[in-house]
């Protein structure tokens, strides 16, 4: 499961309304027939129209100044694993969500407890993923496509007659480069933009700042750590627990669908890999032998080039175990293995 917590992003200061996140979420919309297109949801609604979601989260932003976000975009990514198990049902995805926003609401550090009943949100499910230039398998065509790029630019020389030389010629190379590319999708070039295959339902959520009654700030982004300050000189609670937050995302789910989570697709292994890689990988051979079997086929299926998992310490050498900890945290980057 990777989740992803983002403020809104308008530069040095966030007095723009949610309309153009809003329009960037409609793109799987365009082209289709009413009854075809995606609408929002939230804790008790579905079938909520664009222009709803636009104006209550523009409307409550009270006491916010220039500089404060008004809202947050949370994208709720399954692997395609997580998908599987659930049948890539849209309708499971949307209990999920309404689950996890009950855990968000718990996550934060009040005075007072927070319930869902508090947040103001609205979610979307979108079907499609395209690749984009983080991607690993574009980065690694790139050198093929910015040869293949120069080729048709003499291509198109040749033909408007500015230079000579032979087009036939230039297409074979180009034909040989095609199939020379390491990544490819269905016989083709992968390429910034292409649909990815599989199974790619995720959701977007919007929150906004305030509470319902638009009187409280309600910011995952405040604090990443709960705290207290003094407010009036009287001790206020305030933060955000992240962490709580992510471990309680991935719980809710394994317990929402039986979900039989791996130990590498865990939040755990994720922030023991960045901080502690020598107690990830003596967890990971300490796994029984099935499971460390399937965390070997998660990997490879990843992109993690896992020939064997050593089945003692020892044979872990350092450049080893950080080789295999730098292609690990490219695929936990990319959510390929879900965490």
């Amino acid at each position: 499961m990777y989740i992803a917590i983002t403020r809104q992003q308008l530069g040095d200061n966030f007095r723009g309304s949610v309309r153009d996140f809003v329009k960037y979420l409609e793109k799987e919309n365009e082209g289709k027939s009413p009854e075809r297109q995606e609408l929002y949801f939230n804790q008790e609604e579905n079938d909520i129209d664009a222009e709803r979601v636009i104006a209550e989260i523009d409307a409550n932003t009270s006491k916010l100044s220039k500089r404060d976000p008004k809202f947050y975009s949370i994208v709720v990514s399954p692997s395609q694993r997580e998908l599987k198990h659930i049948g890539d049902d849209p309708e499971k995805l949307k209990q999920y969500t309404r689950e996890l926003m009950k855990v968000y609401a718990a996550s934060f550090y009040r005075d007072r407890e927070i319930t869902v009943k508090d947040v103001l949100y609205f979610a979307k499910l979108e079907r499609e993923r395209t690749f984009s230039e983080k991607d690993k398998a574009v980065k690694e065509n790139q050198p093929y496509a910015s040869k293949i790029l120069e080729l048709q630019h003499q291509i198109r020389a040749i033909k408007e007659g500015r230079v000579q030389g032979d087009i036939a010629k230039l297409q074979e190379t180009i034909n040989a480069l095609e199939k020379e590319a390491p990544h490819k999708q269905n016989g083709k070039r992968i390429v910034p933009g292409m649909a990815k295959e599989g199974h790619q339902s995720h959701i977007h959520i919007i929150v906004s700042r305030k509470d319902v009654t638009n009187s409280h700030s309600l910011s995952p982004g405040s604090k990443f750590r709960t705290s207290e300050t003094t407010l009036n000189g009287e001790k206020v609670k305030q933060g955000f627990d992240r962490d709580q937050f992510y471990r309680a995302a991935e719980k809710t789910f394994d317990k929402q669908f039986g979900y039989p989570r791996n130990f590498v697709e865990t939040y755990h292994a994720r922030n023991l890999l960045d901080k502690d890689p020598k107690r990830f990988f003596t967890l990971l051979l300490g796994l029984p032998n099935h499971e460390r079997q399937a965390a070997r086929q998660l990997l490879f299926k990843a992109g993690v080039n896992v020939p064997t998992i050593p089945v003692n310490k020892a044979q872990l050498a350092y450049k080893a175990m950080m080789k295999l900890k730098k292609g690990i945290n490219k695929v936990m980057e990319s959510g390929s293995i879900g965490i």
